[in-house]
């Protein structure tokens, strides 16, 4: 199985298809890299393919903010030009504007 190419990018603001939340992307699995117990808890009739991106969103809701791992498949671009106000976005990025984060350098060995 070839994964395929991630339609989102790391620093992009995006929202659920289904379930009222958004956040801003710091990571992307190729295909799915989570545990089978994860997996299982999603109910089956909503459950998503495992040969999918998979995005690792700083997400937000009305309520609170959490970090989330979604496919692909549920993913729409968020268009509301608004920050997210989740409190590590200084962890992962220097800068918001036109809607995408900067990530930060990182410094690998």
């Amino acid at each position: 199985m070839t994964p395929k190419l991630a339609k989102f990018r790391i620093g992009q603001v995006v929202k659920h298809r289904i379930f009222p939340f958004r956040g801003v992307i710091f990571d992307v699995d190729p295909v799915y890299a989570n545990t089978e117990e994860w997996w299982n808890s999603i109910p089956e009739n909503v459950r998503p393919r495992k040969d999918q991106p998979f995005y690792h969103l700083l997400a937000e809701n009305d309520e609170t903010e959490y970090v989330a791992y979604v496919s692909e498949q549920n993913l729409l671009t968020d268009d509301s030009d608004r920050p997210v106000r989740h409190p590590q976005i200084a962890d992962f990025f220097e800068t918001w504007a036109n809607g995408v984060y900067r990530p930060k350098e990182r410094v690998s060995h």
